[in-house]
């Protein structure tokens, strides 16, 4: 049995969760460990159920998995309104879903900058909206970005300038979110991680490359979802709550600044 931190039970929102072994994943079961209740939105439906029935039977919390596109309205709102039906009162939104792409500024289209920038910032912002202003009004609420290393080096990793750019536009988001919901006891940070094993970078580096990036990382290791996740956990816990505004590097020191 899970021990339950909370005196008051609530549910972790997070978007892009339903990959097997990304960061959303990971970050869902760290947030159930701590005893919140979860609920998964990933624009695959069978991903996101799969994602929460694992983390509900790990962890004895409830958790919903839901299809959502983040970058459009009506299905951001349906899907809280059925977290909201369903779970506990959302206190924590971890913005997680996102998309890379490395084509060069020079190559970039208009339709690609759009797509990366909807899914990364808007995709935030349409969630942040919704659920924001009930966590004032509840007086707790712990609102996390999911940036990059990226934005705070001007890429060179993975991604190219329009994924720096989204990336960089979710820090200005977070620290000025911060100051306007302070007040109402919800924190808004960022985390900004390095290279990590996932996905979306297994297979596209070259084994060389791969290599000469771990070479540069003082740990001498890519990282591992959970050292992402357990920063996420750690900002979403009640007793975080005079950190805000901050940007916490995942990056194994590969960017000390």
């Amino acid at each position: 049995m899970t021990t339950h931190s909370h005196t008051t039970p609530r549910t972790a929102v997070v978007t892009g969760a339903g990959s097997r072994r990304g960061i959303g994943r990971a970050t869902a079961h760290a947030l159930a460990a701590d005893g919140y209740h979860i609920a998964v939105l990933d624009l695959d439906k069978e991903a996101a159920e799969d994602s929460a029935r694992e983390v509900a039977a790990a962890h004895d919390v409830q958790a919903l998995g839901i299809a959502a596109d983040v970058t459009d309205p009506d299905a951001v709102n349906a899907a809280a309104d059925a977290v909201e039906t369903a779970l506990p009162p959302v206190g924590v939104l971890v913005n997680n879903a996102g998309i890379t792409s490395p084509t060069r500024f020079l190559d970039v289209s208009a339709e690609e900058w759009d797509r990366i920038f909807d899914v990364n910032v808007r995709g935030s912002f349409l969630a942040t909206r919704r659920l924001a202003p009930d966590m004032a009004a509840r007086g707790f609420g712990r609102i996390i970005h999911l940036s990059s290393v990226s934005a705070e080096r001007g890429g060179g990793v993975f991604g190219g300038v329009a994924y720096s750019a989204a990336k960089a536009a979710l820090l200005g988001f977070s620290r000025a979110l911060a100051r306007e919901l302070g007040p109402s006891g919800v924190t808004v940070n960022s985390v900004a991680p390095g290279l990590i094993d996932t996905n979306i970078t297994d297979g596209k580096l070259a084994p060389e490359r791969k290599a000469a990036l771990v070479a540069d990382i003082p740990m001498r290791r890519v990282g591992h979802v959970t050292d992402v996740a357990a920063v996420v956990a750690f900002l979403a816990r009640p007793d975080s709550g005079y950190l805000t505004g901050v940007t916490y590097d995942v990056n194994g020191g590969s960017h000390i600044h």
